[in-house]
């Protein structure tokens, strides 16, 4: 499972990072992005613009958009299979902006678990596999939800847990935001493990638990 992650570089950083996509002028850096909050993608909509969805799938035949609270995370493994998620896993794609991700260690004889923050030993952004959609409610608004893929653990996160965020390589951007219907056969080797030896992990502060912290001090150094 993936349930917090962060977004803490302007969009200069993101624009050398990700090259010729186009970001929003202006944003707050996000030290602890919870379910249901506005994350930064870019669809596969043509436009190669990053803009903000909602974290937690509401597919567009859904009747109540509560279900997004379930749909935060899509397995890598049924992803083509799942009513909630083939379709998008056909139709509709993206990237979701990160440049870091948490997990909650079980400790040997401890009470709670220890959050650790997990990054790009470069510490660069990058991004997550994820899927979107529209839903549009009764009294005619609109909104766009994401979710993000999931896979099992490299070397590094099978130390944290028994799961992982899909990473791409830059290389498979293209492939993954081609607008073009995708069969599954040749997206699914693009879900697989992040190489561990370009990730790095470390604990930190038990403040990330609480949704409402959202401060530097969430990612220093326990």
């Amino acid at each position: 499972m993936c349930g917090r992650f962060t977004l803490t570089v302007d969009p200069a950083e993101l624009k050398d990072a990700f090259g010729d996509f186009v970001f929003p002028n202006q944003f707050a850096p996000r030290y602890n992005i919870a379910p249901t909050q506005p994350v930064l993608a870019i669809p596969n909509d043509e436009k190669n613009s990053a803009d903000f969805f909602l974290w937690g799938l509401i597919p567009s035949w859904a009747k109540d958009p509560s279900i997004a609270n379930k749909l935060i995370n899509a397995r890598g493994e049924t992803i083509a299979e799942k009513p909630s998620f083939r379709g998008g896993f056909k139709y509709k794609r993206c990237l979701i902006l990160t440049d870091g991700f948490y997990e909650w260690k079980t400790q040997e004889g401890a009470k709670t678990k220890t959050p650790y923050f997990i990054h790009m030993k470069d510490r660069k952004p990058f991004a997550f596999a994820g899927l979107w959609d529209e839903w549009h409610s009764p009294d005619g608004g609109t909104l766009r939800t994401c979710t993000i893929i999931t896979t099992s653990p490299n070397e590094l996160m099978s130390t944290l847990h028994n799961r992982m965020p899909v990473i791409l390589n830059q290389s498979d951007y293209a492939q993954w935001l081609d607008a073009a219907p995708q069969a599954p056969e040749g997206l699914l080797p693009l879900i697989r493990p992040f190489p561990a030896d370009k990730m790095s992990a470390y604990p930190v502060s038990r403040l990330v638990n609480a949704p409402g912290n959202e401060r530097p001090e969430c990612i220093l150094p326990a």
